[in-house]
């Protein structure tokens, strides 16, 4: 069983309760470029980073997606900032949007640019030390409509059988601020780590869940999971320094 496994405790968190303090969010853009001119998309978008998108809540990593339909795409990830924050980013008064249309969208398929913006859930995440962001296994799930309080309940277990069994996992949980049924993009868990290794790696989370919760826990935990859910996909994102505008450095305290 892959480590991947994790990855199915997760639910819409959209439906979680909000306070009046501004959460964080990352803007995610799919980046396609033409076959033929990806010397010239990846010139051009490393300059443009480094310009317009190198530090504070502006700041940009790039990845390069590695499997499934978007295979040979890049995934430009800006973040995390607050909402407020958008009123000033950079735009055409700096020459952001000129240097953007002219060095890296003219170099880029038709239907590239696709955006979406995901919410950062510090609570449900679990970062136990500083470390640098090298490969992450992305997990995409969608949530069945009305099912949000079931799949809370199935998320304060696992995650307290994660806390307790296996405290070094580092994995983050973000939620669609503007999913839609068509896409079946609701919660996204990325998991961070180093050797490809580590995706064939069996992290025993059926035993451990079972040892805190009675024998046959897991069963039933899957069971009530794929009641909840209408399936997913995952892609595997490959950071590509030379191209961003921010290392792949992640301090905790930043996180909490």
């Amino acid at each position: 069983m892959k480590k991947t496994v994790f990855l199915l405790l997760l639910a819409p968190l959209l439906m979680l309760s909000q306070d009046n303090a501004e959460y964080m969010v990352f803007e995610n853009a799919l980046l396609t470029p033409n076959p033929t001119q990806i010397a010239q998309f990846e010139k051009g978008i490393a300059a443009h980073n480094k310009k317009y998108h190198s530090e504070g809540p502006y700041g940009v990593r790039m990845y390069w997606i590695s499997n499934g339909p978007n295979t040979g795409s890049y995934v430009w990830t800006m973040g995390p900032f607050p909402w407020s924050s958008l009123d000033n980013r950079p735009a055409q008064a700096a020459g952001h949007d000129t240097d953007w249309n002219l060095n890296v969208a003219a170099y880029m398929t038709p239907e590239s640019g696709k955006q979406s913006y995901w919410r950062f859930h510090n609570e449900l995440s679990r970062f136990p030390k500083d470390f640098t962001i090298k490969n992450m296994l992305v997990d995409y799930y969608d949530i069945k409509r009305g099912k949000a309080k079931d799949a809370m309940k199935l998320i304060e277990k696992i995650n307290k059988a994660y806390a307790e069994k296996s405290p070094n996992e580092t994995y983050g949980i973000y939620t669609n601020e503007f999913g839609s049924s068509k896409e079946g993009r609701d919660l996204a868990v990325i998991s961070f780590f180093d050797k490809s290794a580590w995706l064939g790696e069996d992290n025993s989370i059926s035993k451990k869940y079972d040892d805190m919760y009675g024998a046959g826990s897991w069963d039933q935990f899957l069971k009530d999971w794929y009641d909840l859910t209408d399936g997913g996909e995952s892609e595997v994102w490959i950071f590509h320094p030379e191209l961003s505008g921010i290392s792949g450095n992640v301090k905790v305290a930043e996180r909490q």
